[in-house]
């Protein structure tokens, strides 16, 4: 039988330590799930039927990714990408989370169909071009081309 390291080393820090390792594990949990109920007002059942081992770490992405106002990307578009992105996996629970919370920030309906008619055209055309083997350096070529153009076009304007 073939130890692994990293499950060797959890395993003696965990009896070398006298269990000190799983307290810290179980207060991080603890701390993750106060941290969901006072940011989302509840802890949805998907957050309790995660594996605790990896909660806080996925509450963490969530929070900083998902949740955070102050990033790159403005809260509706990320809700909208996230609309787009849910459609195709596809997922009915995250489309409903995304359409809800998009509304929230203020999507309007025809910013919500535009979004979800994007992820179809992209869908659409992806099957295109990857079923028929479109060769990429045309491909390229023929993107640049078509921003090139179209830079002009602006700039006669």
């Amino acid at each position: 039988m073939q130890i692994r390291p990293f499950v060797f080393a959890a395993a003696a820090a965990a009896f070398f330590c006298g269990g000190a390792l799983a307290q810290d594990s179980r207060k991080a949990i603890d701390e993750t799930y106060r941290d969901i109920q006072d940011t989302l007002g509840v802890v949805p059942g998907f957050f309790r039927e995660f594996p605790e081992a990896g909660l806080p770490g996925a509450w963490a992405s969530f929070k900083q990714v998902q949740v955070a106002e102050d990033t790159a990307l403005n809260p509706k578009v990320k809700q909208l990408i996230g609309l787009a992105v849910s459609a195709q996996v596809p997922c009915t629970y995250c489309v409903y989370f995304h359409t809800q919370v998009a509304k929230a920030y203020g999507a309007t309906a025809d910013e919500i169909r535009e979004a979800v008619a994007l992820a179809a055209i992209s869908r659409h055309w992806s099957t295109v071009l990857n079923g028929m083997a479109i060769d990429m350096a045309s491909f390229r070529s023929e993107v640049d081309t078509s921003l090139k153009v179209a830079a002009e076009r602006a700039a006669r304007k």
